[in-house]
């Protein structure tokens, strides 16, 4: 399993025997002081390039980052976002990645960690490498690179951080255990963070969409089959996301009766239960 942020910028003792990996280039142009700027990871396509393109109309300086560049560079196209593309699984990848956002930007007011990827299958014939890939790309990367964005959003005594969770990890959906997993450990993280981060400024929001309508399902080798939840489109959790910034709140699911399932499973968990061996 790739460990990432190992050599970082907060850590306090460096290695002197390591190298770390040549930062990101960027492309763009620096914001203005007064405008504020998200770094949105994930930002090649799907919820991610939605989301930019959201921050973008309202005025936001963008920093984007993704693995595509060609992608980046249509998502940044008629702004004057920061492009830095990049691989978050990599080694120091976080570490480069937020020094490369802080140097262009000056700031980051507001974290999107919108990368993900998905597999889908019976856990049996679940390959260890891609156990390891799913985990990292969507929960380990993304802990690496708020740890590396933090310090300086607590410095500055403002920012958010929003986290894009799945339904998969309010309910677990069969033939999605590592995917599930990932996205539970990614609310479980949202609370504790939040806890921690009380009095700082810094606040956090997860953002728990169900099926999208985009192109993670085709990436993945499968399908989205179900008749409900019908997917919605990435523009719709754009736009929960863009309102959960703007007011500040901690939890949003789109669609909103996406908390039923949490409250069933709370009350009654043998009808939870039955409900999801038809249905999930």
């Amino acid at each position: 399993m790739t460990h990432t942020g190992s050599g970082s910028t907060y850590d306090p003792v460096p290695n002197p025997a390591h190298r770390p990996d040549p930062p990101p280039r960027a492309t763009g142009t620096a914001p203005p002081p007064d405008r504020p700027v998200a770094l949105v990871t994930g930002a090649s396509s799907g919820i991610g390039a939605a989301t930019a393109r959201r921050f973008a109309a309202g005025g936001w300086q963008l920093v984007l980052t993704g693995r595509d560049p060609g992608r980046l560079a249509e998502t940044a196209e008629g702004t004057a976002a920061v492009v830095l593309p990049a691989d978050l699984t990599e080694p120091d990848g976080p570490r480069t990645l937020a020094q490369a956002a802080l140097r262009s930007a000056g700031r980051i007011d507001v974290l999107v960690a919108g990368a993900g990827i998905g597999w889908a299958g019976p856990f049996l014939t679940m390959r260890h490498t891609d156990i390891d890939h799913v985990l990292d790309v969507d929960l380990n990367a993304t802990l690496h690179l708020v740890r590396e964005v933090l310090p300086a959003m607590v410095a500055a005594g403002r920012g958010r951080v929003v986290l894009v969770g799945s339904v998969a990890g309010c309910v677990g959906v069969r033939d999605e255990a590592v995917y599930s997993a990932a996205k539970a450990g990614m609310a479980a993280f949202a609370e504790a963070l939040r806890q921690e981060l009380r009095g700082t400024g810094v606040g956090v929001t997860l953002v728990v969409p169900g099926p999208v309508d985009t192109a993670f399902f085709d990436r993945r080798g499968t399908p989205y089959q179900r008749s409900r939840p019908r997917p919605t489109s990435a523009h719709r959790v754009a736009g929960a996301v863009w309102d959960a910034v703007r007011q500040g709140r901690d939890d949003v699911y789109v669609p909103r009766w996406l908390t039923l399932p949490g409250r069933v499973r709370g009350l009654a968990p043998s009808l939870y239960r039955r409900l999801l061996h038809r249905f999930g």
